[in-house]
């Protein structure tokens, strides 16, 4: 199996991404889980640009890392200063990674428009700064930056930038599709010219998702020649995002037959692609191919029949191959064989005969017909099923709860809760305040029970939907509220339908706590 270098930039490339501004610590997190996956390079940071990143680099320094080597991101020198008395180069010495990225220009345009230089210097930039560093003792990758704009505009100036770079000792050449412009066809011959250019070189392809092409055209890359593939969990990353490496990896090591991470490694896949939305606290694309919460979803009946058949029917690989798993969604057009298998999990002694089931199924038509869908809310679904067979033991009981809102809001609180849960034969009562009533009332609710249940302290709510499902009755119209949440560890929804848009909310938070609290209850020790 042909070795493909995988280069995460999901700390530096992807940290530009609206929305997202890690801490060190959740760097340091994120080290750690790149590093299990098995790939060889986490490009963290430049520690030039913020006080930050100085900080992780030096936190950074004591990890333990069994696959991957930590690289500083920089640039090359200033237009016409001494490398050795340049700012940004030197921060990448102090930062003490063993390797180094420096990206530089290879597109005339940007040379003469935007670093208003001449070509020959642009080029003596590059080779002043890589040979600086190499004489340093550290590994060097060298950036092309608008290396495929470059090539097409004047291809060879292109060439000279990498050839400026090979000269003066770099590891690798990057080719960066910067503007995220190019095409699969257009990306493999470029980089087939470069491989032919340069060779024994390592060749690597770094691109931009700004025509959704970012993961073709790192594959054809790597079909032409490219061993090192740079991109990001998730594809995280400014504009349209970054190659995303949750698709390259499998794609390449899969379909390809290329050796990417370690084998045993890629069933972390989609956890690894979990935890990184979670710490970046941006919600995971469920559409996503492999990792997705829908990439192995099967809703209608004559699919689901086929797969339970044999998976490969509608199933392009095996979902525990990347840690996903196979997910059977709860509808009216689902079947009964769908149903059966939900059931079958909590109750193996049923079959679609038993007096049990029906009275589920007429249950199930009765709450869709009140406006609740479980295809999108599959743990509320298996809760209606443990009351059904009376394997439901509920954990607390609300007595009452009374909401207070109050405007102007003042600090972000314009709500208050007060709250009485019993448990057992002991009541709880507490106040909480928030920035919303269900924002209350969560918070009141986890006041009073984490005390007897230190897991709910766990569960994160990454998601909030409502839906008004008769809207011809205006405000009485009754709502359909989804909550999404979360242990760091897996992901479930649950579901509340009233025409009391606090009350439906209720119900959802009461199902996502216990959802939670069973898990954990009947997970082996």
């Amino acid at each position: 199996m042909t070795r493909i270098s995988i280069y995460d930039s999901t700390l530096r490339d992807g940290a530009q991404a609206q929305g997202i501004s890690y801490s060190v610590e959740d760097k340091l997190k994120i080290v750690e889980r790149l590093d299990a996956l098995g790939v060889a390079y986490i490009e963290a940071g430049n520690p030039g640009s913020n006080p930050k990143d100085l900080e992780f680099f030096a936190r950074a320094a004591s990890l333990k890392l069994a696959n991957a080597r930590i690289i500083a991101f920089g640039a090359t020198r200033k237009v016409g200063a001494d490398v050795t008395a340049d700012v940004n180069v030197q921060s990448l010495l102090q930062a003490g990674t063993p390797a180094i990225a420096i990206f530089g220009k290879s597109w005339d345009y940007q040379v003469l428009e935007i670093l208003r230089t001449t070509l020959a210097e642009n080029l003596a930039m590059i080779g002043d700064t890589l040979r600086y560093l190499k004489q340093h003792g550290k590994e060097v990758v060298f950036d092309a930056e608008h290396f495929f704009d470059g090539y097409k505009a004047n291809a060879d100036y292109a060439l000279q930038t990498l050839a400026a770079a090979a000269e003066a000792g770099a590891d690798s050449l990057a080719l960066c599709d910067t503007n995220g412009g190019s095409f699969p066809d257009e990306i493999f011959a470029i980089t087939g010219v470069v491989c032919a250019r340069f060779p024994g070189m390592a060749v690597g392809i770094h691109c931009h998702n700004d025509s959704e092409m970012a993961v073709a055209n790192s594959i054809r890359a790597v079909q032409a020649g490219a061993s090192q593939v740079q991109g990001t969990i998730n594809g995280l990353g400014e504009r349209c995002g970054n190659a995303n490496l949750c698709s390259i990896i499998p794609n390449l090591q899969l379909k390809l037959g290329y050796a990417c991470i370690p084998p045993d490694a890629l069933r972390h896949l989609t956890s690894v692609a979990r935890s990184v939305s979670e710490i970046a606290n941006l919600p995971l694309n469920e559409k996503a191919a492999y990792v997705g919460g829908h990439a192995f979803a099967h809703k209608g009946g004559m699919h689901i029949d086929a797969v339970v058949k044999n998976p490969v029917s509608y199933e392009h690989i095996n979902p525990e191959q990347v840690g996903n798993s196979r997910r059977v969604l709860m509808s009216e057009v689902a079947g009964r064989s769908t149903l059966m298998a939900r059931i079958n999990a909590i109750d193996a002694t049923l079959s679609k005969d038993s007096p049990e089931t029906m009275k589920i199924i007429d249950r199930l038509k009765e709450l869709e017909h009140e406006g609740y869908q479980f295809e999108a809310a599959e743990s509320s679904f298996d809760l209606v099923v443990r009351k059904m067979l009376g394997r439901y033991l509920p954990f607390f009981e609300l007595v009452e709860f009374k909401v207070i809102t109050h405007e102007p809001a003042l600090n972000e609180v314009n709500s208050s809760v007060i709250i009485k849960v019993r448990v057992g034969d002991q009541e709880v009562l507490t106040v909480a305040e928030g920035d919303g009533p269900v924002n209350a009332l969560d918070k009141a609710a986890r006041k009073a029970l984490e005390r007897l249940y230190p897991a709910i302290g766990s569960i994160r709510l990454t998601d909030y939907k409502v839906r008004v499902l008769d809207s011809d009755k205006a405000s009485a119209a009754r709502v359909r509220v989804l909550i999404e949440s979360s242990d760091g560890h897996e992901s479930w929804t649950t579901i509340g339908v009233s025409t009391d848009i606090i009350n439906a909310s209720w119900q959802a938070l009461v199902d996502a706590m216990e959802v939670k609290l069973i898990r954990d209850q009947e997970m082996p020790a």
